[in-house]
């Protein structure tokens, strides 16, 4: 995640404890400085809509094979051992789990902060209270743009007006939520609108996704925003994200899942603010770049781990069979080996990049569905061969 309010305006947020750890990727210390990852539980498949870029795949039909609660339970307590951070309940739709809250509660009462990652479509105003009660640190909830472009996402006439619903509810519940987006060639005119909604409804945090190929997004790969149209939409982030500060509207506002955001955000930091462009840049190398397999990690339905939430494909070991910490710590997996300590393996463009340090690589999913090679360049970098130095 890249905080473009806190490189932008200084504004610090609770996540910037996570994110601006005081150890890098790749220094060969993470293990005693963060024993534990932020996790991703996909806690089921099943949904109640049919996104048309979802990552996990997933259907209205049960879930069937996935962890009960018995086991769900166990392997919360392996990552309180394991001392991971955050428990994000991800998955499909995690409300459509009737232990959801019994799951959450037991995390919280470990000491896991918790989180909850939703359509928002099923939050009426009993079940916002029951996700204060249960100590929801934040409620992510997703709007791919207004009604029409949301509704064609969800695959749902209505979503739209249910997800706004869901959200205001949570707010009279006084629960942080957070608005996600995914930037395609379809949407990114919205994003404006998007920050008008934010403002409007007192949203106070709102994260914009880069597309990730895998799951159902990876047929979106034809519909992903251009290199010239995502400068565009960083560039129109920044402009609303300055604009609200000044005027005394500090909200948390990320990019996701393009860490060329950050070079970019500096780049241009560095020609009006040279003095700030340094602490910028001191930030995004705390920060450190991609991190899936190293302060990021999925569990997915079923048990399996995967080194982010975005890569199905790749199973590390199962949570049913051994401890998430185990699997976690074992770098006899060349995936995991590889992604701890990855800049020597990268090729092409990433490989002559000199700022591997405040990006590391990028998302090697996409690389990988776009190559078929782990190591290969992020086809969306949108940096041009002088601004990486190559």
């Amino acid at each position: 995640m890249i905080s473009v309010s806190r490189l932008l305006c200084g504004t610090v947020r609770p996540g910037d404890s996570l994110r601006y750890r005081e150890t890098a990727p790749g220094t060969g210390q993470e293990a005693a400085a963060t024993p534990g990852p932020v996790v991703v539980w996909n806690c089921t498949r099943q949904c109640n809509l049919h996104c048309i870029h979802c990552y996990a795949s997933a259907t209205k039909q049960d879930s069937n094979g996935q962890m009960d609660t018995a086991m769900g339970l166990k392997f919360i307590n392996d990552l309180a051992e394991f001392k991971a951070p955050v428990i994000l309940f991800s998955g499909g739709e995690p409300l459509l789990r009737n232990d959801l809250f019994e799951l959450a509660g037991f995390a919280s009462s470990r000491g896991l902060r918790i989180a909850l990652s939703t359509n928002g479509t099923l939050i009426d105003a009993k079940t916002a209270g029951r996700i204060e009660r249960t100590g929801f640190a934040e409620v992510g909830i997703s709007l791919d743009g207004l009604e029409p472009t949301n509704d064609h996402f969800r695959g749902k006439k209505g979503a739209y007006g249910e997800a706004l619903r869901g959200i205001r509810n949570c707010i009279a519940q006084g629960i942080r939520v957070s608005l996600r987006l995914t930037i395609t060639a379809h949407n990114h005119g919205d994003i404006p609108a998007i920050f008008d909604l934010v403002e409007a409804e007192g949203i106070d945090r709102v994260c914009f996704y880069h597309l990730a190929y895998s799951g159902r997004g990876d047929g979106l790969r034809g519909q992903d925003v251009t290199h010239a149209q995502s400068r565009h939409a960083v560039d129109t982030i920044c402009e609303r994200t300055l604009d609200m500060h000044r005027r005394g509207l500090p909200k948390e506002v990320l990019t996701v899942g393009n860490h060329a955001d950050g070079v970019y955000l500096y780049l241009h930091m560095l020609q009006q603010d040279p003095e700030r462009a340094v602490k910028m840049l001191d930030l995004l190398r705390l920060n450190g770049g991609n991190n899936s397999g190293l302060r990021i990690g999925a569990v997915d339905d079923r048990g399996n781990v995967h080194p982010d939430q975005f890569w199905q494909n790749h199973t590390l070991g199962n949570v049913t069979q051994r401890k998430f910490g185990e699997i976690w710590s074992d770098t006899s997996q060349p995936l995991l080996q590889g992604l701890k300590n990855r800049k020597h393996l990268l090729k092409g463009r990433c490989s002559r990049c000199q700022f591997l340090d405040i990006c590391n690589g990028n998302l090697r999913v996409r690389a990988e569905a776009v190559y078929g090679d782990t190591w290969a360049e992020d086809p969306a970098c949108y940096l041009n061969d002088q601004e990486i130095g190559a």
